[in-house]
Parts: C-alpha cells; sequence; structure tokens
C-alpha cells in the first residue's frame, strides 16, 4: 500500500512522471557552477596559504558511527534502508567522519581540508541556502599543541575568506563550552540539563530573549529563578578581551573552574587575533552556543551583518545585502570526538571550522543577477573561425596546434558557418579572441587575430599565434 501510495504522489494528473528534483535540493545550470567554482577557489586557495592538505570518506557512514554525535539534531540524520546488510546512514557533516578517519588510522597530526557533500533531514529553506543536500568546506587542526594558536588560525582563516569573497560586512562570534557549562552550573541547570538549555540559548539569534526564556522553562522544564540567571549573561553586551576580563572578575561565575579556564583561553585567543589583525571583526558573544554535543572549548560562528537597520547580527535589516542568510561559517574546538572512535579513549585535540558554502553562494546568485556583469561559464581564449568556404580542416589543424600548446580554443561545429555566426558566438560566451582564417591567409602563414570587444584585428605570424593569444589573456 506504501508503495502504490509513494508511485501515485511520482504521478501528475493524467498518469504522467513529474520531472522535479526531491525536495531541499537543486540543479546547478552552467552560469551558477561559473559562480560556485569561483567560491571554492577562494576558499581552497585560503586552506592551502595556511598549510592544509586534503582527504575523502564514504558520503555514508555506518549508523553507529554518527549516533550520538550531534544532541537532538540526530533526529535529522537520513537512515538508509536496511536490506540485511550494514545499517547505514548518509553522512551529517565532515567532522565526525574526520574523527572516525583519525581513530581508524591512528593519526595523531593532520591539518586537513574537505570540501564535499552532506546531507540532513531538515526543513528546506532554499532561498536562505537551506537544502537537505549541500556542500560543506572544512579545515581542521588535529593534534597536541599550545593553547590557543591553532584556534586563532582557523578564525584568521574564515576572517581571510569572507573578506576575499567581498559578502558585505560580518561578524565572527567567540564562546567557549567550558564558560557555557560553567555559567550554566552557578545558574543552577542541572547535568544533565546542559546540552537541551545550550540548544534553547543558541536560538537567541533567531528569538527574543522572552520567547527563549519561556522554552527553557515550559519546555525544558527549569524553575524561572534559574532561567532569569541564565539571561544576565547571555544578554550581556558583546565584547573583546576586556568582557572576559570583567567576567573574570565576576565572583559568582569564577566558582567554576571550567568557566575560568575558558575565560583564561577567551583572553589569550584575542592576545592572537590582535596580532593577526582581525579583532575588527571578532567578538566574544555568550549567546553563542552552537548546539552540537562534540565541542569542548572554543566555539565560533560567522554571520553578515545588514547594511541598514538595527536588527544585529543575523537580524533584518534593509539595504542591498540579503537579509536572513544566518551563519556561513561556524566551528569550535572538539577535542574528545576522536576518542570516542578509538577502542583505547586515546583523544586527539581537534579545531576546525566550516564554511556555509550554500549560503554563502545564494548571496553570490543573487549579486550576479543584480549585476550587469556578465558571468563567463567557460574559459575559452580563442575562437578559431573562418571567413570563407571549405575551409574545416584548416580550422581543425589550427585547434589542434593551439591545443597542444595548452591554448583553450574552440571551433563550431559547421563545415561552413557564416562568419558573423560565429563572431555572434563569442558575443553570447564572453570568448574574448578570434582566429580567422582565409585563402590568403593560408598563403601568407598568418592569422587575423580579433578582439571581440574593440573589434580591433591585427594579423599574426601563425608561428607567434600562440605567444600572442598567451599575452592577451594574462
Amino acid at each position: 500500500m506504501a508503495e502504490q501510495l509513494e508511485q501515485k504522489e511520482q504521478l501528475g494528473d493524467e498518469g504522467k512522471h513529474v520531472l522535479k528534483t526531491p525536495k531541499g535540493t537543486r540543479d546547478y545550470n552552467p552560469k551558477q557552477m561559473a559562480i560556485r567554482e569561483k567560491v571554492f577557489n577562494i576558499i581552497i586557495s585560503s586552506f592551502k596559504r595556511h598549510g592544509a592538505e586534503t582527504i575523502d570518506t564514504p558520503v555514508f557512514e555506518l549508523k553507529e558511527t554518527l549516533m550520538g554525535k550531534y544532541g537532538e539534531d540526530s533526529k535529522l540524520i537520513y537512515d538508509l534502508k536496511d536490506q540485511g546488510g550494514e545499517l547505514l546512514s548518509l553522512r551529517y557533516d565532515l567532522t565526525v567522519p574526520f574523527a572516525r578517519y583519525l581513530a581508524m588510522n591512528k593519526i595523531t597530526n593532520i591539518k586537513r581540508y574537505h570540501i564535499a557533500k552532506v546531507y540532513r533531514r531538515d526543513n528546506p529553506a532554499m532561498t536562505r541556502g537551506r537544502y537537505r543536500e549541500f556542500y560543506q568546506c572544512d579545515f581542521d587542526i588535529a593534534g597536541q599543541y599550545d593553547p590557543m594558536i591553532p584556534d586563532a588560525e582557523c578564525l584568521k582563516i574564515v576572517h581571510e575568506i569572507l573578506s576575499a569573497l567581498d559578502l558585505g560586512d560580518f561578524r565572527i562570534k567567540v564562546n567557549d563550552r567550558r564558560i557555557l557549562d560553567g555559567m550554566f552550573a552557578v545558574c543552577g541547570v542541572p547535568d544533565d540539563k546542559f546540552r537541551t538549555v545550550c540548544s534553547s540559548v543558541d536560538k537567541m539569534d533567531k528569538m527574543l530573549w522572552e520567547d527563549v526564556k519561556n522554552e527553557i522553562v515550559k519546555e525544558k522544564g527549569l524553575p524561572e529563578k534559574v532561567a532569569d540567571q541564565i539571561g544576565e549573561y547571555v544578554r550581556v553586551q558583546a565584547g573583546g578581551m576586556e568582557l572576559a576580563e570583567k567576567l573574570l572578575a565576576d565572583p559568582k561565575l569564577c566558582e567554576s573552574e571550567a568557566a575560568c579556564a575558558g575565560l583564561t583561553d577567551i583572553k589569550l585567543l584575542f592576545t592572537y587575533l590582535q596580532i593577526f589583525k582581525v579583532t575588527d571583526k571578532v567578538v566574544f558573544d555568550l549567546s553563542l552556543a552552537r548546539g552540537l554535543d562534540y565541542y569542548t572549548g572554543v566555539i565560533y560562528e560567522a554571520v553578515l551583518t545588514p547594511l541598514t537597520g538595527r536588527g544585529g547580527v543575523g537580524g533584518t535589516g534593509g539595504g542591498e545585502e540579503p537579509v536572513g542568510v544566518g551563519s556561513v561559517a561556524g566551528g569550535g574546538r572538539y577535542d574528545g570526538l576522536v576518542g570516542m572512535f578509538d577502542a583505547k579513549g586515546r583523544n586527539v585535540p581537534c579545531v576546525g571550522v566550516s564554511i556555509g558554502i550554500e549560503r554563502i553562494f545564494s548571496i553570490m546568485e543573487q549579486k550576479a543577477e543584480a549585476s550587469a556583469e556578465k558571468v563567463r561559464t567557460t574559459e575559452t581564449q580563442v575562437l578559431i573561425a573562418s571567413a570563407q568556404k571549405n575551409l574545416l580542416e584548416e580550422r581543425l589543424r589550427l585547434a589542434t596546434e593551439l591545443w597542444d600548446a595548452g591554448i583553450k580554443a574552440e571551433v563550431v561545429y559547421k563545415r561552413n558557418p557564416k562568419l558573423l555566426s560565429q563572431l555572434q558566438h563569442c558575443e553570447d560566451t564572453g570568448v574574448p579572441l578570434v582566429a580567422i582564417l582565409g585563402e590568403q591567409e593560408l598563403r601568407d602563414g598568418t592569422v587575423k587575430l580579433r578582439n571581440v570587444a574593440s573589434r580591433e584585428e591585427v594579423d599574426v605570424s601563425r608561428a607567434d599565434l600562440v605567444a600572442e593569444v598567451k599575452k592577451r589573456s594574462s
């Protein structure tokens, strides 16, 4: 019966199959892929600049590998159908597979990036860049190092990438899981409620404090007095090193050793961030409480800030900035995750960041649509054209010479195309140069090289054509 209902859903009114992509997924046309490739190149070049190497892992993992690592988000994991073999699930992120990879291969030091698709059974919001199938771009440093040096470099990378992408103004919020846990403890939250209260506080960028408080009291079952004490901390104005110093002087908060250790590390982090020249965009924000269970220390999240209005970080506002895109990068320290997979519980300290490529891509796509600038979908440097008939073989010969020399070249797939239609092809696709062959050029051993934009033409010796195309393309 279930199969029949499923088939019925797939069929239209006249029994025809409806052609569509599954909910929460999309196709990408050449223009969109050209924008996406540009974004990937900027991100990868930053990762490589910081000495990262790359790996790959399977798109699905054993179900037991993924379960119990994501807190309340575990319900969003896609389970594959049980076919009598191993129980499998599609990966939810790239961090847990990375930790499994480290433990399985007994790796204790690596700086790696990984760009691949992940899957979440989430409620999609396609216009905001939230999908069920999407790319993640991760950078992680694994190994035993002195405090906050790798953490600061991860924040430097986020700053570098978001600045290079030119998405508009942004802010990177930082906090520490130990500060949150210490804060919850001194406010009277029972140990077994830390994570669930954490997921409520994490909604403060989307909800008013009164709504968050209501959730903590009514849904999570905590006394109103406890919620009010939490509110006194999480509503403190975001700051920098001075806020960490102020909180270190808070007698109540310093009852917690974990909170004191976290605050001391935040101070050290800001020392390194000043050296890296990124403190203009980084703020210490006690309301940041990234929901994933595996974080153990510093956590951070980058959000775009509206150009106008007072929506605050991640809020709403006017201006040209696409509003409501939310977080565009996030990460943190997860020192205990690898140990979960190791038979002897041996831990490998890790810190990393994930760039929200789909949300970034949504913004870049909107900017491209609003801009008059044409997006090129090919990298062709020159089209080989002919002004007369019966020169197909000569065009193919010249194309071969150019291809063999590493030049990106094209020919029109017709025996006798009109010169106008060949030039129009260049206009439509953005090919900058045309190498025109005719009977006279063949006799003289030359090629007429035309600049498509300026329509200027010069005769170039066939022997010099490769060098001339390279010069004009550089």
